[in-house]
């Protein structure tokens, strides 16, 4: 079976390159329009698939380098679909004194999960962050963007049993 939907050029993992194009059409004629089409096609998608560079490149008269430059330089662009849930964790100076990077190095060895990585199931991916402004309550992190704090080798556990199939 085919990775595509040929009557949609749907992909199973939800890129669309008809869909990509439309976005990128849509927004080619604007000043310094290779941001405003990264964000876009990050929000339709929830990552810039690599398959778009070479359609930006061309769209905007640009090298590909130039498309992967933008994208690779601004940390918010994901290359790789996110989890259904994510975890930023701060490793910021508050937070690595009040133990944070145990706790980075607990999520490895227990969990086999990483910053940068998302769990085999697809449901939680980890991410580094440095300051959330939450130094009162470090060890400190975002999960689906609400704030967790005073994070321990528990807490830690609890949000990738609860948001994963994995077990400690």
């Amino acid at each position: 079976m085919s990775a595509h939907n040929s009557a949609s050029g749907a992909a199973q993992d939800g890129f669309d390159e008809a869909r990509a194009r439309e976005v990128i059409d849509g927004l080619k004629g604007l000043q310094g329009a290779a941001l405003p089409i990264l964000h876009a096609l990050q929000r339709e998608f929830g990552y810039v698939d690599q398959r778009v560079t070479p359609m930006i490149a061309e769209a905007l008269n640009i090298s590909r380098a130039e498309v992967h430059g933008a994208i690779s330089f601004y940390h918010d662009f994901k290359t790789a679909p996110l989890g259904r849930h994510v975890l930023k964790i701060c490793r910021a100076e508050a937070c690595q004194s009040m133990g944070v990077e145990k706790l980075i190095e607990r999520l490895d060895r227990m969990h086999r999960l990483k910053p940068g990585g998302t769990s085999p199931d697809g449901e939680l991916t980890i991410e580094s962050v440095y300051c959330l402004g939450n130094c009162a309550l470090s060890p400190a992190a975002l999960l689906d963007g609400e704030p967790v704090g005073r994070l321990d080798n528990a807490g830690i556990d609890g949000i990738v049993l609860q948001h994963t199939g994995a077990r400690a």
